[in-house]
């Protein structure tokens, strides 16, 4: 009897040790360790979400026997985005291109708060601006028409804000200037169908489902064009950008082209991912760009041949590998100090 109750004692040890184990975020599966990976995108009713949630359904679909699942959050932005992978609160973030250089350089809204740590993983699709405004207070049709206006410049602490704010600065406008407001993109079309907002940022890939609405639902608004001098005085504040035409027909009752500028959008991770998941999320992500194009119009940009265009830090070292594997020639800049 007393072996008996040894051998009972000696089980439930070994449960209670596997329970002990488990502490939600990894367990075993077979030889894999299971991990749970957060993306962190921006408000819903950008391009950010449902490109995230995109990416984090192929990759728990197609890497279920690594162990990985993942899946997109709504966030801030990219600024936001920053500290969520400083604070190692997300694992993964898309961010603009502005963003990521003044994280990484320490500049701008991370003036003496360098994240040295910032790896780029790749450029997905271009982000482009649309700053929408009431027909009746559009006098130039150009972006300088917001001055004096009730604008939202996106939600604060977002990258739409301080992409906003730098544009404003190149065509010499400051917050003051404006009577802001710091709303995500549905929230700045709703009011101002309601009357409550003259007009407000809402930069993400082509076709912006925001936008979309604001056309296609009679709001009496906008697009703003952006001259070729105003862009390159804002390329002289932050050289972040280039000229972009939004085609004619891309939203309802759309009938003329809208020219416009648009930054790099990148899939950025911190150094502390570690390499070999890093490795399988690119891989997995360019060997199934056909599942993204079903994601979003704006993914149909995503292959091979330009996924480090306009990356602000180097790669990471699990990008880095799968790029070289397949015979991408990546600049020195953005060979990861890891790798040498």
């Amino acid at each position: 009897m007393k072996k008996i109750g040894l051998v009972f004692l000696s089980l439930a040890l070994v449960a209670l040790t596997a329970c002990s184990n488990d502490n939600g975020d990894s367990s075993s599966n077979g030889d894999k360790k299971e991990q749970f990976l957060t993306i962190a995108t921006a408000s819903t009713g950008g391009t950010y979400y449902p490109i995230g949630v995109g990416m984090g359904n192929l990759w728990t679909k197609e890497l279920e026997g690594e162990g990985i699942k993942a899946s997109g959050q709504s966030s801030a932005g990219s600024v936001e985005n920053i500290d969520l992978l400083k604070k190692n609160e997300a694992h993964l973030a898309i961010i603009q291109g502005l963003i990521g250089a003044q994280a990484y350089q320490g500049t701008g809204s991370f003036e003496g708060n360098k994240f040295e740590d910032l790896r780029s993983v790749a450029m997905i699709w271009p982000n482009v601006e649309h700053f929408v405004l009431m027909d009746k207070k559009i006098e130039t049709g150009t972006i300088s028409d917001i001055k004096g206006t009730t604008f939202s410049v996106g939600p604060q602490a977002s990258g739409t804000e301080q992409s906003t704010l730098v544009m404003m600065d190149g065509i010499d406008l400051t917050i003051k200037d404006i009577k802001p407001e710091y709303l995500g993109y549905d929230d700045t079309i709703s009011a101002m169908r309601d009357g409550r907002l003259d007009g407000g940022s809402v930069p993400a890939g082509i076709p912006v489902a925001a936008v979309t609405d604001m056309y296609a639902s009679g709001v009496k608004a906008s697009v703003l064009d952006i001259t070729p001098e105003q862009a390159k005085a804002i390329n002289d504040i932050s050289n972040a950008w280039y000229e972009y035409t939004i085609p004619a027909e891309t939203y309802p009752k759309q009938t003329e082209e809208i020219h416009t500028l648009a930054q790099p959008n990148l899939l950025v991770a911190s150094i502390e991912l570690d390499e070999e998941t890093v490795y399988l999320l690119t891989k997995t992500l360019y060997e199934n760009l056909e599942f993204m194009y079903e994601v979003h119009n704006s993914a149909k940009v995503m292959k091979l041949e330009n996924a480090l265009d306009g990356l602000p830090s180097p790669l990471h070292i699990g990008a880095y590998k799968y790029f070289k594997e397949v015979g991408l020639e990546i600049p020195e800049d953005l060979i990861p100090p890891e790798a040498k």
